[in-house]
């Protein structure tokens, strides 16, 4: 996960000539944190007497943020919904959603990837629905912190994704400029239509429709496939 950054190749380009912004989704983009996300599920729902979710439910239902996620886990396990039962379950979900980080594992070449953009002179930056805490406490976790130039997680703005509000104010942040937008899930589609960014689907995340129904314009199954996307953009808009 961690390798010599010194022996990861280069992109395209040089620090002093990209001027391009590459954004990432995080969950189901770069890793994989569903089995962290589960047993922090499952630790709930067996205190209200509820069996665990099991991995591909956790993953359908992560992407819309935690308190959506909390919301299908009450469907999903029968426990009725109400403002006041839906609060007291997102603070326990949260309390311990900060320190869920032991299982989260790169896709593989995900980490080596963003070591090469970093080194090529991209200015990255994460956009997340995951609450910033957590999110912060990933980006610890993985070594993700001196890679990224700019976090937008859940929770520092008023909106998630889908709106675009997540996304823009991730790229105004950057400086501006050409942007690619690297997602892996329906949310993300639209969230880079919505914001009319150039979208770059990893097609081994969390989606649940066929690639053919989301917007898209590239898709990988491989990361070592991502720094010809990234070129290809670069020719034209660097």
């Amino acid at each position: 996960m961690n390798p010599d950054p010194e022996a990861v190749p280069v992109i395209a380009g040089s620090p002093a000539s990209n001027s391009i912004n590459i954004v990432f989704d995080l969950d189901g983009t770069l890793i994989d944190s569903a089995p962290d996300i589960q047993s922090v599920a499952a630790a709930i729902l067996s205190r209200h007497g509820k069996k665990a979710l099991t991995l591909r439910e956790t993953r359908s239902f992560i992407g819309e943020g935690a308190a959506v996620f909390v919301s299908r886990m009450m469907l999903a396990r029968d426990i009725t919904e109400t403002p006041g039962s839906h609060a007291a379950l997102l603070e326990e979900f949260l309390a311990q959603y900060e320190f869920a980080v032991d299982k989260a594992v790169y896709y593989p070449g995900a980490y080596d990837t963003l070591l090469a953009l970093k080194a090529s002179g991209f200015k990255l930056g994460l956009c997340t629905n995951k609450p910033e805490m957590p999110a912060r406490a990933v980006m610890r976790h993985m070594r993700m912190e001196p890679i990224f130039d700019v976090l937008m997680a859940g929770g520092m703005i008023a909106s998630l994704k889908p709106e675009p509000a997540m996304l823009l104010h991730t790229i105004k942040s950057l400086g501006g400029g050409a942007t690619l937008y690297v997602g892996d899930s329906e949310i993300d589609a639209e969230t880079a239509r919505r914001a009319a960014v150039p979208f770059v689907l990893f097609s081994k995340g969390y989606r649940k429709s066929p690639v053919s129904e989301l917007h898209h314009d590239w898709v990988f199954d491989d990361f070592a496939t991502l720094g010809d996307i990234v070129e290809e953009f670069r020719t034209k808009h660097g």
